[in-house]
């Protein structure tokens, strides 16, 4: 049985979800059952998430300014503090908290553990406290995911200075599934995916994508999404999800691999 198996799949399947803000806040059971369906498939599972919710209003209770500009939170020193914080001492351990009383066995992890996410500065005259990935140590997460634990990743990276830098959350998604080489990677979001005409769509291609985007059809907070499938397939990988709660959405792929079932 082993040997069919092996000789059927050269590697395991590989997987990262990433958890956008308001998602991570409502987290429901279709989203553990079908994240254990998955693992109990052989799958191998990466978590990544950001915040925004949850900075946004510690920054308010603080009185800090924050804006974004290009999808990017411009973020000064106070700020720095609180996503480091707030990311690392709050969302993420409530995260890996849900995980285990859901009986999947995690682990939280940032930029400063075992240099997991070492980065520079992006471009700190215009942003601050931002952070562009420079290394991702695989090695850290081959050997977690090895022996069945799976990385639960906030996005907070280390300079070699080990001043925290805050990087975009789908940024630290795309790039950690490019390291590992994923064969998927999940965004999960407060919607099951495209909807084209009251209708979700199963299979999109970045063509169709910048049709229904002239069209009006996509809009809104969904077009920085879509773009960021594009980026991800453009830069690699075989297959970006847009998916609800559910793990179930609309699966992007490059057209030609359409054609080739």
């Amino acid at each position: 049985m082993t040997m069919s198996k092996s000789m059927h799949h050269t590697a395991r399947k590989r997987m990262v979800i990433k958890l956008g803000g308001s998602t991570l806040e409502g987290l429901n059971e279709a989203f553990f059952d079908n994240f254990k369906r998955l693992q109990e498939s052989g799958v191998e599972l990466i978590i990544t998430h950001g915040g925004g919710p949850a900075i946004n209003r510690e920054l308010a209770a603080q009185g800090i300014q924050s804006h974004t500009l290009n999808g990017i939170r411009v973020t000064n020193e106070a700020a720095i503090k609180v996503v480091q914080s707030t990311l690392i001492g709050q969302v993420n351990t409530a995260l890996v908290h849900e995980l285990t009383t859901a009986g999947i066995a995690a682990i939280g992890l940032n930029g400063f553990d075992g240099q997991l996410m070492v980065v520079d500065f992006l471009d700190q005259e215009t942003y601050g406290y931002v952070g562009a990935i420079k290394n991702i140590n695989t090695s850290l997460l081959e050997a977690l995911m090895g022996v069945g634990i799976v990385p639960v990743i906030a996005c907070v990276g280390a300079t070699e200075a080990g001043q925290a830098l805050n990087i975009n959350g789908d940024t630290v998604a795309s790039e950690v599934a490019l390291a590992v080489g994923a064969d998927s990677l999940l965004l999960v979001t407060d919607v099951s995916g495209i909807r084209i005409q009251d209708e979700y769509q199963a299979i999109a291609t970045p063509t169709l994508i910048d049709q229904w985007t002239e069209q009006g059809h996509i809009y809104g907070g969904m077009i920085p999404k879509v773009q960021g499938a594009i980026d991800c397939l453009r830069a690699g990988i075989p297959s970006v999800q847009i998916v609800g709660a559910t793990l179930i959405g609309t699966t992007i792929v490059a057209s030609s691999e359409l054609h080739s079932f």
